[in-house]
């Protein structure tokens, strides 16, 4: 039986999720590194995981790769040591490095990490992406802005989930994101050319560079523009016609785009556009599941755990690809105003008219604080074999059902 290793940063519903699946893996003892201690799992969970170790930041090699040695000095040989979150994916190469642990490796990762250097990378392969530019210093920043237009985006090149993400429309509020935070060598800003269009997602899992799966999702509307308007309700479907024709250029680019960056065995979570003269761009590529209840998206459009899948994958090779069976929608409950939730109105009557479309509710809890991100304190996902009546089921959520703040 062989031993793996998660390293998760903290105990959060997601995490808790992917950490459930590997103790449950019958073929595999489980270890764990994490930066919260072990007694706040339940007695069960823990029960299941063979070596934990605690550490300050599972983000610092320097602590990291102890930890992984003193399970490896009890345990015996690290079999695959494994993370699904975005920061954890460098460090957790080095130690694949450092111990030879099978899987990719420090470089590869820095092509999915560091987003300058993988968009200077797609560019050299011609691939469509943003124009962009990797500021050091104010003057950098402001010379890009001249020469590439406004508006642009301004983030860090190693950000993750639209994180510390701006729109300028201004050299004036260009100026005010960098005074919040200067740009150095030590600490640079990505700029990127605005893109007017529609946003979407390409999510596959690969073999030993061969790609096995994917599925596409549509965002409405961009989560760029979520962040901007606190009043919008995000909405994200997974369209059944994944094969349709009108997605050629993008599974083209997709799959060429995985290879230029080096993909060997992972699951990927590319976002893309498509601009208003139907070409596309890509925009970014993590080399990890995705987030934001998109793995349970992708299970029940395929009727597949999706997560289990992706276990199996990095810890044995195995993937046995699925077949879509339905388009799948979710609708993202977000709080209006500021505070605690005081108040959640509209269910019943959404129930009674679609209620048997939902496959995973979770609905604001009264008392509940107002959540850090544009996904809100709750969601309805469902599903339907017609695309066309998952859009309409989603649009009469985020009509009617409404969470108050206070």
């Amino acid at each position: 039986m062989v031993f793996v290793v998660y390293v998760a940063p903290n105990y959060t519903e997601n995490a808790l999720r992917f950490i459930e699946k590997l103790a449950a893996l019958p073929d595999a003892r489980l270890g764990l590194i994490s930066q919260e201690p072990i007694e706040w799992l339940s007695s069960a969970l823990q029960y299941r995981i063979v070596s934990f170790q605690r550490v300050e930041s599972v983000f610092d090699i320097a602590q990291l790769l102890p930890a992984a040695k003193g399970m490896k000095e009890r345990q015996g040989d690290i079999h695959r040591i494994i993370g699904a979150v975005e920061q954890v994916q460098v460090p957790v190469a080095q130690v694949r490095e450092e111990l030879g642990i099978e899987g990719m490796n420090v470089e590869t990762m820095l092509n999915f990490r560091d987003k300058s250097r993988m968009k200077d990378l797609l560019r050299a392969a011609g691939l469509p992406c943003a124009k962009h530019s990797l500021a050091a210093d104010v003057a950098e920043a402001l010379h890009f802005a001249e020469e590439a237009g406004l508006p642009l985006v301004v983030k860090p090149p190693d950000g993750a989930a639209s994180q510390s993400t701006f729109k300028v429309n201004s050299i004036d509020e260009l100026a005010a994101v960098l005074s919040q935070g200067p740009p150095s060598p030590e600490k640079p800003l990505l700029l990127e050319e605005f893109i007017t269009g529609t946003e979407h997602s390409f999510d596959a899992y690969s073999r030993a560079g061969q790609h096995l799966f994917y599925s596409i999702s549509n965002y409405y509307p961009t989560p760029l523009k979520v962040l901007q308007e606190p009043w919008i309700q995000w909405q994200v479907v997974l369209p059944r016609e994944v094969e349709a024709p009108e997605f050629d250029d993008i599974r083209a680019a997709a799959f060429r785009t995985l290879d230029v960056l080096g993909m060997q065995t992972a699951m990927s979570h590319m976002e893309w556009f498509r601009r208003k003269d139907g070409s596309i761009a890509i925009s970014e590529v993590a080399a990890r599941p995705p987030g934001a209840q998109f793995t349970t998206l992708i299970s029940r459009a395929n009727d597949f755990d999706s997560i289990t899948a992706w276990v199996r994958l990095m810890i044995f090779g195995e993937f046995t690809p699925p077949t879509r069976r339905y388009a799948v929608g979710a609708a993202y409950l977000r709080g209006q105003g500021q505070g605690k939730v005081i108040s959640v109105s509209g269910l019943d009557a959404v129930n009674r008219e679609i209620g048997h479309l939902f496959t995973d509710v979770k609905i604001p809890k009264i008392g509940q604080d107002k959540a850090p991100t544009y996904e809100g304190e709750g969601f309805i996902i469902l599903r339907h074999q017609d695309t066309a009546v998952v859009k309409e089921a989603l649009e009469l959520i985020v009509s009617k059902v409404q969470v108050r703040l206070g």
